[in-house]
């Protein structure tokens, strides 16, 4: 699912849970990567420059945050 969106996240994020419950309500299917259960995710996260989660990524823009830049993702995510 490479090409399709990643959420890196934590169980206990509440910003993460809001991404995700929007992502689902707009019937956009996504990846969810624990980054506390894997340190492989942290490092991934880290590369795309962000230190903590929820990260929102679909190609090659990652955004941080339940914010407007996430409203792109999912529209581009809807066209593709």
């Amino acid at each position: 699912m490479a090409k399709g969106v990643i959420v890196y996240t934590t169980n206990d994020c509440i910003e993460c849970t809001m991404v995700k419950k929007v992502l689902t309500e707009e019937g956009i299917p996504y990846e969810v990567r624990d980054i506390s259960k894997n340190a492989e995710y942290q490092l991934e996260v880290e590369k795309y420059g962000y230190l903590g989660v929820p990260v929102t990524v679909l190609g090659n823009k990652a955004v941080k945050g339940f914010t407007n830049e996430l409203k792109e993702i999912i529209e581009t995510a809807k066209k593709s």
